[in-house]
């Protein structure tokens, strides 16, 4: 397996359980859109590519299609296993995917295509997914339209400023990810057809602590120092403690836009 990305194998590693515990899922018309387009169902092959804890899987186990995940961080495999013991769990990378020629009909990426290398990951999807079959990305993009949130998130830019993709949106935030990642990904060759995209909106719900273990899931968070991963989270809590929105209320509610995309693998 090649390597992974050293702040995402050491902060997901580090961080597997506050990232089951606090991230949030995905909204069911997104997922249903996704399933739909995709064409998941009976006898079909299907990945759930870097599925993480099985945030998604969980969501795709009930569609009746033959679903794997593959997942590069031991730890976050652990936990997919405990969840989810009926799925099958695979360690691999999406550079260099443990999986046959032409062998799958479906893959799905979820929060994660930034954290490839997009010319080869693209080969290789090419390679492992049928003519006909399809590739999907989604993630929950950051909705800062809420001022303590906008706060919570510029704490989460300043700790994140050397992310992978923030080379490729000149420094700006989450909410770019759409287009980042659309040009990223492609898919710009023979091998793909344009991309169809959707979008879909949710609120994910949290006490003060949870949304402390969603920070702290962060990647770029986890893999920090104790004293400074420490410090950044003390600022979170400020924030939520301090904010006429959110310093009295037991549980708030954090927007998320959720992006969604298929295509189609065309060619022999």
């Amino acid at each position: 397996m090649n390597e992974v990305h050293e702040i995402a194998a050491r902060g997901f590693g580090a961080e597997a359980d506050a990232y089951d515990r606090a991230r949030p899922s995905y909204p069911p018309d997104a997922i249903e859109w996704l399933v739909k387009g995709l064409g998941i169902g009976p006898g079909r092959q299907v990945v759930d590519l870097a599925a993480g804890t099985g945030k998604l899987t969980s969501l795709l186990a009930g569609a009746g299609a033959n679903l794997i995940a593959i997942e590069p961080v031991a730890s976050m495999r652990d936990r997919l296993r405990e969840l989810l013991p009926q799925v099958p769990v695979l360690a691999g990378v999406a550079e260099a995917l443990p999986l046959a020629d032409r062998s799958v009909d479906a893959v799905i990426v979820a929060q994660a295509f930034h954290w490839f290398e997009a010319k080869r990951t693209m080969a290789e999807l090419a390679r492992v997914i049928r003519p006909g079959g399809r590739l999907g990305l989604l993630w929950n993009a950051r909705d800062r339209s809420l001022e303590w949130v906008d706060q919570v998130w510029s704490v989460m830019d300043r700790v994140e400023r050397h992310a992978p993709w923030r080379a490729e949106d000149g420094g700006g935030s989450e909410s770019t990810h759409a287009t980042t990642e659309r040009y990223l990904a492609g898919p710009h060759d023979g091998n793909w057809s344009p991309w169809v995209e959707a979008t879909f909106f949710h609120v994910h719900y949290s006490t003060h602590d949870q949304v402390v273990d969603r920070m702290r899931s962060v990647s770029h968070i986890a893999a920090l120092p104790p004293d400074d991963q420490c410090q950044v989270l003390d600022e979170v809590r400020m924030i939520l403690d301090g904010h006429p929105e959110t310093r009295r209320q037991p549980a708030v509610g954090i927007p998320y836009r959720v992006d969604a995309m298929y295509a189609e693998r065309i060619g022999r």
